[in-house]
């Protein structure tokens, strides 16, 4: 059984990674915008966005609430998307305050903006946008490596 408690712990350190990982994109420079082959998201740039979008999707669905994608252009620079995370992450935090340990693991229908609909547990999909943001930050910090501007450890530090 999950924890609220537990999910909030992993959420900080997923935050505190990406954190680290917004400070080295902000010494990029022009970089943060350059296109590398090869990913789905071909900037750093709209990698990051793309994981406060998906966190921002799936925690609204969880609350029952519309979510609109921010568009890349609409936050044109790392301190734009350090204030997209900060929004997205509030929202995550205010949604888990509310929890009990039970809601958190009891099965919830899902409505998309698609019309499409899901059941999971809050926990499940919490995990997966936790999980998802780390799958991109590798994928940043390869772009990073093959821009020459090699990213430092953003895993193992010691977040409290």
């Amino acid at each position: 059984m999950f924890t609220v408690e537990g999910i909030r712990k992993f959420h900080h350190w997923t935050h505190a990674s990406l954190g680290l990982v917004l400070d080295h994109l902000a010494s990029m420079a022009g970089d943060y915008r350059t296109e590398v082959p090869g990913f789905g998201f071909p900037t750093p740039h709209q990698q990051v966005i793309h994981v406060f979008n998906c966190e921002g999707l799936w925690t609204q669905a969880l609350r029952g609430l519309p979510y609109i994608d921010r568009m890349p252009a609409e936050c044109p620079n790392v301190a734009d998307a350090r204030a997209m995370q900060q929004e997205v992450s509030g929202q995550t935090l205010e949604y888990l305050s509310g929890l009990t340990d039970q809601q958190l693991n009891t099965e919830t229908e899902l409505r998309f903006p698609d019309g499409d609909t899901a059941v999971r547990t809050p926990a499940l999909v919490l995990h997966h946008v936790l999980t998802h943001a780390f799958h991109h930050k590798g994928q940043i910090a390869a772009m990073c490596h093959r821009l020459g501007r090699p990213i430092c450890d953003t895993d193992l530090n010691n977040f409290e």
